[in-house]
């Protein structure tokens, strides 16, 4: 990949009335029109294992890929349900996602991308989640 710029990601999502806000370290990098940001998520896997989050974001999409104890990919488009896939040592299925907002707010390696989604396993709806995520690029002081 590129060269990695340090960046600070906060994350914030909500399910049924329950919000979780974390604020991690993490790195960022151009490439094409696409920003790539990649953190490790602060609780460890099933067996204790790490777990690297990517998140590619594009004009109109976003993707997210984990890698590490747990696996799994999310794809986002407005209006349309797309499939992905979670794996952990205990479990594995298919998932898709249907997105009914997506707003992606962009200048450099700062950013703010908002969207809300279904999500269904086992092609039953599984939930309804709502997730900001903010990127701010560090500063060397």
């Amino acid at each position: 990949m590129s060269t990695m710029k340090p960046v600070t990601v906060r994350l914030k999502s909500r399910q049924d009335g329950e919000q979780v806000i974390q604020e991690l370290p993490g790195e960022a990098t151009i490439r094409g029109s696409q920003l790539y940001v990649r953190y490790e998520e602060p609780n460890s896997g099933p067996e204790g294992g790490a777990t690297r989050t990517t998140v590619k974001i594009g004009e109109q999409e976003l993707k997210i890929i984990r890698h590490g104890e747990v696996q799994s990919e999310q794809s986002f488009e407005l209006g349309r349900r797309l499939p992905g896939f979670y794996r952990s040592p205990y479990t594995s299925f298919a998932l898709s996602t249907h997105t009914t907002k997506l707003e992606v707010h962009r200048d450099g390696l700062n950013g703010k991308v908002e969207w809300t989604y279904d999500l269904y396993a086992f092609e039953q709806l599984s939930g309804h989640f709502a997730i900001s995520l903010h990127i701010q690029e560090e500063t060397k002081s």
